[in-house]
């Protein structure tokens, strides 16, 4: 089975991210543990944290898709930029750490100008600093769509990173459909073609989470603008082959469409109606 979700805001509580992802509809959710454009991370309440761990198991909810900063650039050019970014993601994980077998997203950033080998050293490099054993977070490169200098635009790309960083086995895919779609690759034409194109570049395996989100662009356009399931270039039908293909439905699939809690609880449940049991 797939597990279902969308993004809910860590200001609410812990707890109640759980509770409002339960009635939603969802068994899996994303957060940010501190505001999504940077800044200082908010105090967690031990308790909070317990409270949200003995309500996932009650319910059998699958791993929960943490995010980091939206303005972190772990191949910045710019000092301040990367001691953020460095700074930010160590304190990020060792919050992870409270809630065990989570998952971590992270876009891979933009070389700004440096070119990709470097985008791709940099990126690395960030990893290194900030990775340690013992570690029971995984972290998850997310693919992008390739727009201006972005890292990630390619599985090879991606592939690359993960070749360089020391504790590459601390590290999976997540898949994003809006954002593979707008980089070229015809998820809506060939999804068995792309599978096997990430399964030669990455490994299958790697792959630990999807965000699904139609596109508002044809693909190749490399624009980066998620659209309501169904409502853009990708379409219903292709974004419900992603989600029921066999090779992805034990993963956990978070909603970044445009809409609130009451859309993507709408759209959770058009995706159950429609996926076998």
């Amino acid at each position: 089975m797939s597990y279902l979700g969308s993004h809910l805001s860590s200001a609410r509580g812990y707890l109640a991210m759980g509770r409002t992802a339960l009635a939603m509809g969802a068994d899996t959710f994303a957060f940010f543990l501190r505001n999504p454009r940077g800044g200082a991370a908010r105090a967690v309440a031990p308790e909070d944290i317990l409270a949200l761990r003995a309500l996932l198991e009650e319910h059998r909810f699958g791993p929960l898709v943490a995010h980091a900063p939206y303005t972190l650039n772990p191949c910045g050019k710019d000092p301040r930029v990367l001691a953020f970014a460095r700074s930010a993601l160590a304190e990020d994980l060792a919050r992870m750490e409270l809630m065990p077998g989570q998952l971590y997203n992270l876009h891979p950033g933009s070389h700004v100008g440096q070119g990709p080998d470097a985008g791709v050293r940099g990126v690395a490099a960030t990893l290194d600093a900030v990775l340690h054993e013992p570690m029971r977070t995984t972290v998850l490169l997310e693919t992008m769509s390739g727009k201006g200098s972005e890292v990630g635009g390619t599985f090879e790309e991606l592939r690359a990173v993960i070749d360089r960083t020391a504790l590459g086995d601390r590290l999976g895919v997540c898949l994003d459909t809006c954002h593979v779609w707008d980089a070229g690759y015809d998820i809506a034409g060939d999804l068995d073609g792309v599978l096997e194109a990430f399964d030669r570049a990455l490994g299958l395996s790697r792959l630990r989470a999807v965000h699904l989100n139609d596109s508002q662009y044809p693909r190749g356009s490399h624009k980066d603008r998620h659209a309501l399931l169904g409502r853009g270039c990708i379409g219903p039908d292709a974004l419900l082959a992603v989600a029921c293909h066999p090779r992805l439905r034990h993963l956990p699939f978070i909603l970044e469409t445009p809409t609130d809690d009451a859309g993507h609880a709408a759209e959770i449940q058009w995706l159950r109606e429609r996926m076998p049991v």
